[in-house]
């Protein structure tokens, strides 16, 4: 009898990279930026990872997805990254969706909705414009309670004056 290797279930693959995601929100959120973690994927290995920054650059642009973005393309040495995967913890904002287009990333699996800048299905639909020249699977709700919570707990102390 041979043993066969079943492959994951995606649902659960999700799940441990968006695990990963939130550790690098937790990065974030020492330093005191928005908790938002992102990591790209591709075959099961990182290609690039990175989290919210735009306070300590003074870039705003550092939102995690472009760090993660920035250092997959470095690491490939292309902007394009196409087979690959972005965990984000918070729906992409209208900028990195139209990255995320240009850098051609196949799916990207975010945890919890922003009904106020997402732009992967809460306000705007870039990812899945069919007036682009790209468009990406996209997977939301993704522990989102636990990308939720951080994000709420974060504002919750920065409102009482805690961070």
């Amino acid at each position: 009898m041979s043993s066969t290797k079943t492959p994951a279930d995606p649902s659960e693959v999700d799940a441990q990279w968006m695990a990963r995601a939130l550790v690098l929100a937790l990065q974030a959120q020492a330093m005191g930026e928005v908790p938002v973690g992102a990591v790209l994927v591709r075959a099961g290995a990182v290609l690039g990872e990175g989290y919210n920054q735009p306070v300590g650059l003074s870039d705003p642009t550092a939102h995690a997805e472009i760090t993660a973005l920035r250092a997959a393309a470095a690491a490939e040495g292309n902007y394009r990254l196409p087979g690959s995967t972005l965990y984000v913890t918070l729906e992409p904002c209208a900028m990195c969706a139209g990255a995320l287009v240009q850098a051609r990333v196949q799916r990207v699996v975010f945890g919890t909705y922003d009904p106020r800048a997402g732009a992967a299905g809460s306000l705007f639909q870039i990812l899945n414009d069919v007036r682009l020249n790209h468009r990406a699977e996209v997977r939301g709700g993704v522990l989102a309670e636990s990308c939720g919570e951080l994000l709420s707990a974060f504002f919750r102390d920065k409102r009482r004056g805690q961070t």
